[in-house]
């Protein structure tokens, strides 16, 4: 294998998966649709040997009995796990010399293996130099080997987003706002809500997505304009647990029993230029995935709606007709008019996320997305949740190295 250069004629690349969720699933769906690059996911190795056999067998793949077995066996490890466990396998497999494709978040600060760790109370700035710190070791440990690290952040390549790149890169346009959400009813995993597997709420679990791809049009800009990316400068944030509020009337729609994160975020970034942006995170929406980014700068305006769209819309007068039919993620009825996604995956980015990885790998480029982009988010979270915690108080974003 050479990673530098590009892959010698005829490599396969083999493809392993840590993990046998939800983030797996989704991994290997998007692999099944890359082309033009050989590559053949050959196992995945999960903690819960019963589940990580189920995984196997549906997929006729080889279920492996350690971590360490899996990285022997492949060129390219998927980490989908907790992201409490992001940066023990990403180091572990850049130092067996593989590559690694980090689901987001990227990592984060999760305690110090303390019994009674509590998120609602340790000390945030201890909490952002522990973030800080891990993202440090697994740019060094990329740094040391022949591997290279992809940021699963699939806003980066979805659609809308790599368009606005397009607009970007051959206009010369100048961000000068931005603001976007992410929202929903709450989180899939059973991890979420407990802040030492999760390493945050809101901010973390969903802010992260509009996050990621503001820090990345910036990237993008400064790049196309000067040869270096603008990077974040400082933030402002507030913090809320409203369905944790005593004042909160749970109607039984939105998920509640959150353990010791927020339920809603709010964070004001400032780049290096000067310019802006603000991002929203909740678990306070029904009516599906509210995910969507605005841009506005000094030559044009975009506004980039991955969940919902429009490409298709339905109306089923009975819930039973479409029982068996997908319509969108998280609306909780297929009665009614529906936002039906004709292949959500492809408009949120999915299989274009793994489509470049894979062909950055082939070719020896760089990726679009990878551990400047993945740190510079963590930074930019962790600062945003020490300036919560004083009222707001405007708090520099660390440089990542």
């Amino acid at each position: 294998m050479i990673w530098g250069d590009g892959l010698q004629q005829d490599t396969v690349l083999k493809v392993g998966l840590v993990g046998s969720g939800f983030s797996a699933r989704f991994h290997y769906e998007a692999l099944e649709r890359v082309y033009g690059v050989d590559r053949r996911v050959v196992g995945v190795y999960s903690p819960t040997p019963e589940n990580c056999d189920s995984f196997a067998r549906e997929r006729g793949i080889e279920a492996y009995p350690s971590l360490d077995s899996l990285i022997e066996a492949v060129d390219v490890v998927h980490v989908c796990t907790p992201p409490s466990t992001h940066e023990r396998i990403a180091c572990a497999a850049l130092s067996a010399g593989r590559s690694v494709i980090i689901e987001k978040p990227f990592t984060g600060y999760f305690g110090e293996n303390e019994e009674d760790f509590d998120g609602r109370t340790f000390d945030r700035e201890r909490g952002l130099n522990g973030a800080l710190a891990s993202v440090q070791r697994i740019r060094e440990a990329e740094q040391r080997s022949r591997g290279v690290v992809m940021y699963a952040e699939n806003w980066v390549y979805a659609p809308a987003i790599q368009k606005e790149r397009e607009v970007l890169e051959k206009t010369g346009g100048q961000i000068v706002w931005m603001h976007g959400e992410e929202a929903h009813s709450g989180s899939h995993s059973p991890y979420y809500g407990i802040w030492k597997y999760s390493g945050g709420g809101s901010l973390m679990g969903k802010g992260v997505h509009p996050l990621t791809a503001a820090l990345y049009l910036k990237q993008v800009e400064g790049r196309a304009r000067d040869g270096k990316p603008i990077r974040p400068a400082s933030v402002s944030c507030r913090t809320h647990l409203i369905t944790g509020s005593e004042a909160y009337r749970d109607a039984g729609y939105l998920r509640t029993g959150y353990r010791d994160i927020e339920d809603f975020a709010g964070i004001h970034i400032t780049f290096d230029d000067g310019m802006c942006a603000d991002v929203f995170a909740s678990e306070l929406v029904l009516g599906g995935v509210h995910n969507w980014l605005e841009v506005c700068a000094n030559n044009h305006r975009t506004l980039c709606n991955i969940n919902p769209n429009t490409a298709m819309q339905t109306y089923n007068p009975e819930e039973s007709q479409f029982s068996d039919i997908y319509v969108v993620e998280k609306t909780g009825t297929k009665q009614g008019w529906a936002f039906t996604s004709p292949d959500e995956d492809w408009f949120t980015g999915y299989q274009h996320e793994m489509q470049s990885f894979y062909t950055d790998l082939a070719s020896g480029r760089t990726p679009e997305s990878g551990s400047l982009l993945g740190g510079d988010t963590i930074a930019t979270v962790y600062a945003g949740y020490l300036s919560a915690s004083r009222g707001a108080q405007e708090v520099e974003v660390p440089r990542v190295l």
